[in-house]
């Protein structure tokens, strides 16, 4: 098989028709240029389906953005996967693992598998690698997670952006990162999965905090505290959970916060910000044409952080205001409030 020898998959299916799984088609379309390498994409909706093999856009999520020739789309999940050695997943964090049991019988003997979500499931507390594994049966040198500071719009628009590719096996991950090193994008290797999940899970709650300052209109002193004792809580979870400090100051921990807590496009933030305004969840959710993670993870997040002992305010906090125990107005003083200790503590 490919990853095992180093060779290029002629197939990759990538499971997901939105902004990211899309922009993500077009980094591997794109650094397959001149070769026979097809890129096949996984959408539910027919007219997406077909506006990518006609038009060769996605209109609904990247308006402007012209995809390769390589990439062609279909809602027949089965012949997506079909002889596809690497199979990419971009689909909503809490509807994973229902989606694995409909595709389980169908992967191609061998294939390795990246997970694009930054998501904890509910109930379970599983990170989406674990639930991976669990579901398909697969060891972790065949599950790899790609994250960092990769805001799709960003990355379509052929913007230079650098991520992280991990996986318990070095070779596996160098594999993966040869298949998507277009000329905008340059992908780092780590073998710290953990540590790379849990940045890109909490800082989209953390990015929700920093929404809700930007939309009650604070300064840039009130935000910068927020990211920063943002990942310190990130990098505490992080750590009792394995991964390592290093993960946390590099792209997937302080690049991928940083970007996501201080954009526009970052749909967590613009989600905090609009409770920020005022609005209500219902509203919030009513408004939002795609998953902000953060709402559906932040209870995850917090349960799994009480579980093992590690203290998370903002965390806690947000999920408070989320789950209406709190208001926007008590988060602030909620947080200033607590008892004076050493930063580094």
């Amino acid at each position: 098989m490919s990853y095992l020898d180093g060779s290029a998959p002629d197939k990759i299916a990538v499971l997901g028709a939105g902004s990211w799984g899309t922009t993500f088609a077009k980094i591997l379309g794109d650094a397959a240029a001149g070769t026979d390498r097809k890129v096949v994409l996984w959408g539910r909706r027919q007219e997406v389906v077909d506006q990518i093999n006609d038009l060769h856009r996605n209109p609904r999520y990247l308006s402007t953005t012209e995809l390769p020739q390589n990439i062609t789309a279909s809602v027949d999940v089965k012949e997506v996967l079909k002889d596809a050695e690497l199979v990419v997943l971009a689909v909503p964090a809490q509807t994973l693992r229902e989606q694995l049991r409909s595709l389980a019988g169908h992967l191609a003997q061998d294939a390795v598998v990246v997970s694009l979500m930054k998501g904890l499931e509910l109930g379970t507390d599983q990170r989406m690698s674990q639930v991976i594994e669990a579901e398909l049966g697969l060891s972790s040198d065949r599950v790899v997670v790609i994250s960092g500071p990769n805001l799709a719009m960003e990355i379509a628009r052929q913007e230079p952006t650098a991520s992280v590719v991990a996986c318990t096996d070095e070779n596996t991950a160098k594999w993966v990162a040869t298949l998507c090193k277009p000329k905008y994008f340059r992908p780092y290797t780590v073998d710290d999965v953990v540590g790379v999940e849990i940045g890109g899970i909490v800082k989209n709650v953390i990015a929700l905090c920093v929404g809700i300052c930007e939309g009650q209109k604070v300064g840039d002193n009130t935000k910068a505290s927020v990211i920063t004792r943002g990942l310190a809580e990130t990098t505490r979870l992080a750590l009792a959970l394995g991964g390592k400090a290093e993960t946390m100051a590099g792209l997937a921990g302080l690049g991928d916060l940083v970007a996501t807590c201080s954009s526009a496009l970052s749909r967590n933030h613009t989600a905090g910000r609009m409770l920020g305004e005022g609005l209500t969840l219902d509203e919030v959710n009513n408004r939002m044409t795609q998953t902000a993670e953060g709402i559906k993870s932040g209870r995850a997040v917090s349960d799994l952080a009480a579980k093992i002992g590690v203290d998370m305010p903002i965390t806690n906090a947000v999920v408070g205001v989320l789950e209406g125990k709190l208001t926007v107005d008590e988060l602030g003083p909620l947080l200033l409030a607590r008892q004076l200790k050493s930063e580094g503590e």
